[in-house]
């Protein structure tokens, strides 16, 4: 028989092959990283519309960079008002590869942050791109090492990308941090990109700005992480126009462009941004403290860094032979999701993403049932 294409090997995406197995079969979910998700009621009193406003909408497409409504709300928010450089795209999933085809070619060389969304450094790695790893300091609660990202740099990366807030682990940066990291990407001549999705949740200090005053910034986001509207599949990129125009030129390939239904709720969810991310921290933030209570009472099973933004924490398991198995014990025993650490990479397998956004009786649940495995394990050693 004929064939009718080359194959083309796809790595799997374990932590997307993780949640697929197991997201939709539990009753506790502590493993994901948005905050709660919204009821389309609770949109509509936060964000004071009528479902009627839609009535007059026609089925018609919306514009390749976004509808002229959403895009001018998400530039006064990220841009000042730069409509220039914003694009509208499904989720972050889209400006991720479409970025990671355009602004980049086989054989050139990228740092990226990690352990990372897989995604961030995957998408490249199938372009033929060299990968070299920054690695957060966990012996330091996983703190940005910034002298080696300048080391790292020396070689003139094409690109670096980051993300802050950070997944899985929730550290950051402070604002002179920020400054200085640019500052690195600057004399490097590289692309920076600024994965925002975790931007806007912090916890007592201000959200770091898009750092679009270096002139090759590219920052994307979502309203799945912060706004808990992940069912959306709605984002924003932010980036030079002339990268844009060509990213434009790509997806009229793939996506073409955003459903005009889906930016109307996404309009009104910029339009009315601090309310609803002020309810979600305010949320996660007594979450938190419960993962902290659990965590001060398990101190010869689990590592804990308090995180500085998000809504997840990298959790060491000491003395686990195999996290991946507890984590699947969990899910099929007790229908708890717990994401392992080797789903962001075989250097963290005695690590596990635990995700704090979701309701408190949830929560509350799946932290009791984990104890309850850690503790079984340990009587089984």
């Amino acid at each position: 028989m004929a064939a009718y294409g080359a194959r083309m090997d796809i790595a799997v995406a374990r932590l997307e092959a993780w949640m697929r197995d197991y997201y939709h079969a539990v009753a506790h979910d502590i493993g994901s990283s948005g905050v709660r998700d919204l009821s389309m009621g609770e949109l509509r009193e936060l964000c004071g519309f009528d479902l009627a406003e839609l009535d007059p909408m026609v089925f018609h497409d919306s514009e390749s960079y976004g509808g002229t409504r959403l895009r001018a709300a998400l530039a006064d928010r990220w841009t000042d008002g730069d409509v220039d450089r914003m694009m509208v795209t499904h989720g972050s999933s889209e400006a991720i590869y479409l970025v990671m085809h355009l602004a980049v070619e086989p054989g050139d060389e990228i740092v990226v942050v990690d352990p990372a969304y897989q995604q961030l450094h995957d998408v490249a790695a199938w372009r033929g791109c060299r990968i070299t790893r920054w690695q957060l300091d966990a012996r330091d609660g996983f703190a940005a090492d910034l002298a080696r990202l300048r080391e790292l740099a020396a070689t003139r990366p094409k690109m670096i990308v980051v993300n802050f807030p950070h997944n899985p682990t929730g550290a950051s940066i402070t604002p002179a941090e920020q400054k200085e990291l640019v500052a690195i990407a600057e004399a490097a001549g590289s692309w920076l990109v600024w994965d925002h999705a975790f931007g806007e949740l912090t916890y007592g200090t201000e959200p770091l700005p898009l750092p679009t005053w270096y002139e090759r910034c590219i920052a994307w986001g979502t309203f799945s992480k912060s706004y808990g509207l992940a069912g959306l599949r709605v984002g924003w990129c932010v980036a030079p126009p002339e990268l844009l125009a060509r990213m434009a030129l790509l997806r009229d390939y793939i996506a073409l462009y955003v459903s005009p239904v889906l930016e109307f709720f996404a309009e009104q969810a910029v339009r009315n941004a601090d309310r609803i991310v002020a309810l979600q921290r305010a949320h996660a933030t007594e979450n938190l403290r419960l993962v902290q209570e659990w965590a001060d009472r398990l101190p010869e099973h689990v590592r804990f860094t308090a995180p500085a933004g998000g809504v997840t924490t990298f959790v060491e398991f000491l003395g686990q032979p195999d996290v991946v198995r507890s984590c699947r014990r969990l899910a099929e025993e007790h229908k708890t999701l717990l994401v392992p650490g080797w789903c962001f990479g075989d250097d963290y397998r005695d690590h596990a993403r635990l995700g704090f956004g979701g309701t408190t009786a949830e929560l509350t649940a799946g932290l009791s049932l984990v104890e309850q495995v850690l503790r079984e394990d340990a009587r089984v050693r």
